[in-house]
């Protein structure tokens, strides 16, 4: 990675900057000459992202968060803002894989774990940042799902996590255009990412790979990321509530 700013340096939070896609979007905003706050559950993956950016001549900072806990956001928004003065940009990417189960094997719990880090994790994250993005009119880029906008391609709750990320998205983007937010939607199809590691089960593994296989080749993180940066850009300023599927053509079949 190098740095060749195209734009003024702004601020973005990424949540879920330790690893996978948020990884990669963070160290594209430093390249792209943007400071970066890199959140995570995990301080040490956060912090090795930092360290990458770093050696490379960017500028960023490690913070720790629990996208579903409103005090552990509310610190983390706080932390953002002191360390850079402000916030231009949010990527709403923390999120975590249900097990493939079938609905009869769904728990309350998993369920519950779900939709509070890829769906109420978004609504407070966003929320926590909106008086920044009002004052810096900024953009927010929210990683939904292919599972956000078609039905065979996660477990139930996932999927209703995902749905419920492009609605949000769609939302935010109506109620805040004329004052200067941006809102749009990342869907990925499948990627080469470590979030298939975890929880699930075989036979919901098993079912991951069926999925994965009718996608076709897997994609890389970092292509997630220059979408991300492209609308996150001036060249983006009229993209508003877009739900982008990135896939390969998946979806358009």
């Amino acid at each position: 990675m190098s740095v060749t700013p195209v734009q003024a340096a702004r601020t973005v939070l990424v949540t879920g900057g330790g690893s996978g896609i948020g990884r990669a979007m963070s160290i594209a905003f430093a390249a792209n000459g943007d400071r970066v706050v890199v959140a995570d559950l995990f301080q040490e993956t956060a912090a090795k992202t930092v360290a990458e950016i770093e050696a490379a001549g960017g500028t960023a900072t490690a913070v720790q968060v629990d996208v579903s806990d409103e005090a552990s956001v509310a610190a983390m928004t706080a932390a953002a803002v002191e360390a850079y003065g402000g916030l231009d940009v949010l990527c709403n990417n923390a999120g975590v894989l249900d097990s493939m189960g079938l609905l009869e094997d769904i728990s309350l719990a998993e369920w519950q774990r779900t939709i509070g880090v890829n769906l109420t994790g978004v609504f407070l994250v966003a929320r926590a940042a909106l008086p920044h993005l009002l004052e810096s009119k900024g953009s927010i880029i929210n990683t939904a799902s292919e599972a956000g906008i078609r039905g065979g391609c996660g477990g139930p709750s996932y999927t209703a996590s995902k749905h419920g990320v492009v609605g949000l998205t769609r939302s935010i983007a109506y109620m805040y255009r004329e004052q200067g937010i941006r809102c749009n939607a990342i869907c990925p199809g499948g990627v080469n990412t470590n979030i298939v590691q975890g929880e699930m089960s075989e036979s919901g593994f098993g079912r991951l790979a069926g999925i994965l296989m009718n996608a076709g080749a897997m994609a890389e993180a970092d292509q997630m990321a220059s979408v991300a940066v492209f609308l996150a850009s001036d060249a983006a300023s009229y993209v508003n509530g877009a739900i982008m599927p990135v896939d390969g053509g998946w979806f358009a079949g």
